[in-house]
């Protein structure tokens, strides 16, 4: 797995977030108003052409493959690529997940491009929100769990717009967390997940990462 260490602090962090999440947001934008525009066929063609040029200038330096996760010292995760709630990955809504008390929470608002059943959220868009929640409602001390199971009800259509997802553990038995997750509208909750998290036996890249903070921290004493 790409986990790897940026040797940076907070602040490097909001200066780059502060370039990255605005392009994002608007490439967010493109993707609805491309699903939503009514413009003429003239028109879709000069913005195609646009378009391309864009991705051509950003294509000129990349990574290979996915983007991966990085790490701070003091294991601020930057997993900027992932599908439900990267900074760079404008698929995500994104997803921003905290926790209080043991409970994990957040409010999203989903749009034209999470459409599933018309005017209602793609049930498989439901079910990946919720993935990412009860992962992260499980993971504990910079050590992540992994779905072994998810179990999805969907109760009632939800429609699109702001939704709120809640996650919170239910047991433990050795490496396993059980958790349950709900997504709601204002409503009440549309769909809720019954998740079984294995938290690996051994997590290489984050002993790896450990190892190069402790050698960092000896070069600078």
């Amino acid at each position: 797995m790409d986990f790897r260490l940026e040797d940076i602090d907070d602040a490097e962090v909001e200066r780059r977030l502060s370039i990255v999440e605005p392009l994002t947001d608007a490439v967010r934008e493109l993707v609805d108003a491309v699903i939503r525009t009514e413009v003429d066929d003239a028109e879709l063609v000069a913005a195609r052409e646009q378009i391309e040029a864009i991705v051509a200038r950003l294509r000129a330096q990349q990574k290979d493959k996915g983007y991966g996760v990085s790490f701070t010292r003091d294991f601020t995760g930057m997993p900027w690529g992932n599908a439900a709630t990267g900074a760079r990955n404008a698929v995500a809504p994104p997803l921003r997940i905290k926790k209080v008390d043991g409970v994990t929470r957040a409010d999203v608002v989903l749009g034209a491009a999470y459409e599933g059943p018309g005017g209602h959220v793609h049930g498989g868009i439901a079910a990946l929100l919720l993935d990412q929640l009860v992962g992260e409602t499980a993971a504990a001390d910079h050590m992540p769990s992994f779905t072994g199971t998810l179990t999805v009800r969907y109760l009632r259509p939800t429609p699109l717009g702001p939704v709120t997802l809640e996650g919170r553990v239910t047991g433990t038995d050795g490496r396993k967390t059980f958790v349950h997750g709900e997504l709601s509208d204002a409503d009440g909750v549309t769909v809720e997940a019954e998740a079984i998290m294995i938290q690996p036996k051994h997590f290489p890249a984050r002993d790896a990462i450990i190892s190069t903070i402790a050698k960092l921290e000896n070069e600078r004493s």
